[in-house]
């Protein structure tokens, strides 16, 4: 790749939710403003070589988009309400300011950035939508690469884009940063899509792959964004260093042939420290004057992984207390089901048996780590024919190739002759 490529693909990753945001502010036509933003990278493609890579991309590319907008507006402007979004786009009409080359200020990005991530993750929006639509207006990516990241026919996902883009103009739901009073919840809100998106690329929930580094990728640079715009979120740098204390195991959860490696049995030496070094300094700039939110207690206990040196010397009482805390935080099964492998690891696999006995389906009927959980504390009881069973269960329930790959390994060795 040389170098003007390069820019052109750093300008993508960068800019292009910026110069999105910044059009779908100045004409409220989401379409529109995705065809200019393509159009802007198009036209870098073929100038930049030509003329040189700009001082300020952002500044140039948002230019040209809104150039080429204006003239879109201008060729199609019938009604009153395209005049005025011709007259937004105009030099001092309160677009961004007119000017070729580098010209254009960026102070108002960030705003206009942040309002696309509050107007993706509106929750009169299907959760669905949320998600299809931060990717493509946020991160950039094209109908298809979403479509085929959830496995879903790309029509499909087209036409849940076109639903999600009438809903935000039909319910007029407003493209703006929610009102104080609004903000904790409708924060909430968007961190839960971010952390969604991360979880769909860190253990895919269908496929032939466990983890799809894409998405990954995407929720970590999108989370990035957010505590950018929202530095003192406390509970948003939560989440990136989740997110960036999960991603660093990436190279060492799956071996050569794609198989599932567990966290006991990882080579740490392939962890990321540079992920781990900047998530763990992003947890302790967090001001102590508050009791914690889900978010940094989840954080806390993948520190726990990411600092212990090898899996015997990994604090499970802690880890086990802090599940706790977050179950009192955020009532779930899950986090239940969490704290008795936690309990299990730190005071015998019947202890935390005796957790799963009280803790029963329910709401995890169908959840593979439950019977697969049941399995591995049974397996380590020696109890192998209990074991076998859950072994099969979990087999048939689990989601991913990886995954059933694991179990059915498992189960070939509690069931092999001693």
């Amino acid at each position: 790749m040389n170098d003007v490529d390069a820019a052109i693909a750093a300008a993508f990753h960068d800019e292009w939710g910026r110069v999105v945001a910044t059009l779908i502010r100045t004409t409220g036509d989401w379409d529109l403003a995705e065809d200019c933003a393509q159009d802007a990278f198009a036209q870098a493609v073929r100038s930049w070589p030509r003329d040189g890579i700009p001082r300020r991309p952002g500044a140039w590319l948002t230019t040209v988009a809104r150039n080429r907008a204006l003239d879109r507006l201008r060729r199609g402007s019938t009604e009153a309400a395209k005049l005025r979004q011709v007259a937004a786009l105009q030099p001092g009409g309160g677009g961004p300011p007119a000017g070729g080359g580098d010209g254009g200020d960026g102070g108002e990005f960030p705003d206009d950035r942040l309002r696309l991530i509050f107007t993706c993750c509106h929750p009169a929006l299907p959760l669905d939508a949320r998600v299809a639509l931060t990717l493509r207006t946020l991160a950039g990516l094209t109908t298809a690469e979403i479509a085929r990241a959830f496995l879903v026919p790309e029509p499909t996902m087209a036409k849940r884009l076109v639903r999600a883009k009438h809903k935000i103009r039909n319910a007029g739901i407003p493209y703006q940063v929610p009102p104080p009073h609004l903000l904790p919840q409708r924060t909430t809100g968007v961190l839960a899509v971010l952390y969604l998106l991360f979880n769909e690329g860190y253990a895919a929930s269908a496929g032939e792959n466990l983890i799809r580094e894409n998405l990954c990728v995407e929720a970590i640079r999108l989370a990035r964004a957010l505590t950018e715009l929202m530095p003192g979120e406390r509970e948003a740098s939560s989440l990136l260093a989740l997110m960036l204390l999960q991603h660093s195991r990436r190279l060492a959860r799956v071996d050569g042939a794609g198989d599932l490696v567990t966290l006991e049995e990882q080579d740490r030496t392939r962890w990321d420290r540079t992920e781990i070094g900047e998530a763990l300094g992003a947890l302790q700039a967090i001001p102590p004057d508050t009791p914690p939110g889900p978010y940094q207690v989840q954080a806390a206990i993948a520190a726990c992984h990411a600092t212990a040196a090898s899996p015997a010397a990994t604090d499970w009482a802690t880890i086990a207390r802090l599940y706790a805390l977050l179950a009192g935080l955020v009532p779930s099964p899950v986090v239940e089901l969490n704290r008795a492998v936690a309990v299990a690891m730190a005071d015998g696999p019947a202890a935390g048996l005796n957790l799963l006995d009280a803790l029963g389906s329910g709401e995890l009927a169908g959840y593979y780590l439950l019977p697969a959980t049941r399995a591995d504390l049974l397996r380590r009881l020696g109890r192998r024919d209990g074991a076998a069973a859950s072994y099969r269960e979990a087999l048939a329930l689990a989601p991913s190739d990886a995954e059933r790959r694991y179990l059915t390994r498992r189960l070939a060795e509690v069931t092999a002759t001693p």
